[in-house]
């Protein structure tokens, strides 16, 4: 009734606002009389984008946490991506998709959009950094925002700017994570000033006296829509506020601000009436029970996720009175806020009606002043004039807490906001994999970032200066890094416990694990180190992703010529696991010019690396275990066991698979590159006469004597017999 009322007097006193000011007062009014357990907007459990015409916008003040409305979108654009096909297996197509559309934040300029969460989780974090792919550009809301060139290119001539709405729009948003759907987001926005919240702010009308009224620990407010009135009604009820009208206009002030000199009450005048002038003069204890308690707010520190801070103290009736407030605070204040209104409001209990026959204009509603006969400072709450004086009714104003108020606000599992890192990856061929065709090419490639925030790359092969993509990589990072000592040859014969790998891996948070010799024959722990590879036992991690890797089994594979080498500081290390990438061979063609690349989010330039190791899945291995035998004549035997590639277990009295078209063998004299005689064989073993070896020792000196077999894609390394000399 009182709001009714009062708002027809407010609209003729002071047009428009001045109706949404008396409604205010008639809700005060209202409040004092009918009461409410639960008073204020309800604050929304974070809500999401929605598309509903006729949904208004917010207009929000500092910094909050909201949802806004989808207000263009196109189709979603479907892309293919072909995986596999390495290792003699079939290739798999997967499709993806990606959206571009545009969401509404503010009916109010913004200043800048912080994070952006996706389905609960982070889509853009602190350092504005796009967690998927896609393209984000951000409308501040200003009257001459320039039309979106997607949205240009999507509407035609007629496509609208959104000017005075604040709004963002994504483009080609891939979706993949979301379940190929647009999610649910919610945006952090900030305001110009996002550090405090003033009355001018939310009612520009207002006298401009208002800008000094704060709204204390308040770092954001939220406006749903909605009268005026019912916006100062909802902040009135935390912070108290003063509406008043004079010669100037309206005018807004806090209830409780303190002047420098607070001036004292005239004597009261005697009352001629009947009533009884102590009961006319004080009353305690009307509103005994009925101060709020609890103050329902948006928490900075848990993502501005609605929570509840407690006054201190007990309720007196067993109920509690909780004020939602549409604002963004962190635990400390909304705590000592909540206390102070609590305690506001039990003061407020104690009122006096002061009757003056001195008419001051200073002394008026909303200021405070003294009593001669009461202690403390009271507030004129409202005023009467009749002809018996000036009624003053007046409410006694809380003295200040003293100390502060520790507010908790509780825990939250807040998404981890893990920065998109840049891109590192080497390429190469590995060798033949048991069970794998031997005629395919196994190619790898081995990708990573030293963060966790990486969400993969795409690999493209480079021919002509020209980038073919290959297919994507997925967000799982290779263990891979570098030797940060060198390490010298080895004969390959025996596992080696003193000998040991230093490396250091490109993410600090990527393992080794250790294993036994049962785990080494099962093929457990195996390394890329530059073209040989490695087993180990043990791994022991130094810190900072530096390891030692010992009891090293090496020259696995067939590899025995690189292990002979050793390799030096930055020697690529891998391990060879379900991590790496496998690259479709037809994909990749073989060649001095060809390189791959790969593309992250966080790479501005693609990322370039040669293939390692061409040919090494598919040559063919050394033979191993030479034999020589002096015949009767003085001719000299020589014999060796064949090995074949993908062959990783020895079976004994088995001969293992020929994989290569005919078993064939070079045996040669000299340099291996060019030697000084050539022999034939069909079968492991050769036999070379006396004389023949006279004659070599005589036409070309002391030199090796050397065998290779012939694979249908090239020869092994070679295998030394003897010396003749």
């Amino acid at each position: 009734m009182a709001t009714l009322l009062l708002t027809a007097v407010g609209t003729a006193v002071g047009g428009p606002i001045g109706g949404a000011i008396g409604a205010f007062i008639g809700q005060q009014v209202d409040q004092a009389v009918f009461g409410s357990s639960r008073q204020g907007p309800r604050l929304k459990e974070l809500t999401v984008t929605t598309s509903s015409y006729g949904q208004p916008l917010p207009r929000n003040f500092g910094r909050m946490r909201v949802a806004g409305s989808i207000i263009w979108a196109t189709e979603l654009q479907e892309s293919s991506n072909k995986e596999g096909g390495s290792k003699g297996q079939p290739s798999t197509t997967t499709f993806s998709y990606s959206a571009s559309f545009a969401v509404a934040l503010s009916s109010t300029p913004i200043d800048r959009v912080g994070r952006i969460w996706a389905d609960g989780n982070l889509l853009r974090g602190e350092a504005d950094d796009l967690k998927v792919g896609g393209e984000l550009r951000i409308y501040q809301g200003t009257g001459d925002t320039e039309v979106d060139p997607l949205i240009a290119a999507d509407q035609g001539p007629l496509a609208p700017a959104f000017r005075d709405i604040a709004y963002v729009v994504f483009e080609d948003l891939q979706l993949a994570d979301f379940g190929n759907r647009i999610p649910a987001l919610t945006f952090e926005v900030f305001t110009p000033d996002d550090a405090t919240v003033s009355i001018s702010e939310l009612v520009p009308e207002a006298e401009p006296g208002a800008a000094n009224v704060v709204l204390q620990d308040a770092r954001g407010f939220s406006d749903e829509g909605g009268s005026i009135g019912s916006t100062l009604a909802t902040i009135d009820q935390v912070f108290p506020l003063v509406c008043t009208t004079n010669a100037q206009g309206l005018q807004i002030a806090a209830a409780y601000s303190v002047a420098p000199e607070i001036p004292i009450l005239p004597p009261q005048v005697s009352v001629r009436d009947s009533e009884d002038a102590d009961e006319k003069h004080k009353r305690r204890g009307e509103r005994l029970g009925a101060e709020p308690l609890a103050l329902r707010y948006y928490d900075e520190e848990r993502d501005y996720q609605p929570s509840v801070q407690r006054a201190l103290g007990l309720r007196p009736d067993g109920r509690e009175i909780m004020i939602d407030l549409p604002a963004a605070m962190n635990a400390q204040g909304a705590r000592q806020l909540a206390n102070s209104n609590a305690h506001r409001a039990r003061w407020s209990n104690e009122r006096i009606t002061w009757r003056t026959g001195e008419l001051n204009p200073e002394i008026c509603p909303g200021k405070l002043v003294r009593v001669p006969d009461a202690a403390g400072v009271w507030l004129i709450r409202s005023w009467e004039w009749s002809e018996q004086g000036v009624e003053l009714g007046l409410e006694r104003v809380s003295p200040e807490i003293a100390g502060e108020i520790v507010g908790d606000a509780g825990l939250s599992n807040a998404p981890a906001d893990n920065p998109i890192t840049a891109t590192q990856f080497c390429a190469f061929e590995t060798p033949a994999q048991a069970g794998a065709s031997s005629s395919i090419q196994t190619i790898v490639a081995a990708v990573t970032s030293e963060g966790t925030g990486w969400r993969g790359a795409t690999l493209f092969v480079e021919q002509g200066g020209t980038l073919s993509e290959l297919g994507t990589t997925g967000n799982v990072r290779a263990v891979t890094g570098l030797l940060s000592r060198p390490i010298g040859g080895s004969n390959c014969r025996l596992i080696e416990r003193n000998a040991e790998l230093s490396v250091d891996l490109f993410a600090s948070d990527l393992s080794f694990q250790s294993t036994d010799v049962q785990g080494l024959a099962n093929g457990a722990n195996r390394l890329m180190v530059g073209g040989e590879l490695v087993q180990f036992l043990d791994a022991q991690s130094l810190g900072d992703g530096s390891w030692r890797l010992s009891g090293l089994l090496r020259g696995r594979a067939g590899t025995e010529p690189a292990a002979s080498q050793g390799h030096p500081i930055g020697t690529c290390v891998t391990l060879l696991d379900d991590r790496l990438t496998d690259l479709d061979p037809t994909d990749v063609p073989a060649g001095p010019q060809i390189r791959l690349a790969a593309i992250g989010l966080a790479d501005d330039e693609p990322v370039f690396n040669d293939i390692q190791n061409v040919g090494l899945s598919r040559r063919a291995l050394m033979p191993i275990a030479p034999i020589k035998s002096v015949l009767l004549d003085g001719a000299w035997q020589f014999c060796w066991t064949r090995r074949a590639r993908g062959q990783w277990t020895w079976p004994e009295d088995v001969e293992v698979p020929l994989v290569e078209e005919q078993e064939l063998y070079r045996i040669g004299y000299g340099p291996t590159d060019a030697p000084f005689g050539m022999w034939s064989a069909v079968e492991p073993q050769f036999v070379l006469s006396v004389t023949a070896r006279a004659n070599l020792l005589a036409e070309h000196g002391p030199g090796s004597l050397w065998v290779k077999q012939v694979g249908s894609y090239g020869e092994s390394p070679a295998l030394r017999l003897a010396t003749i000399s």
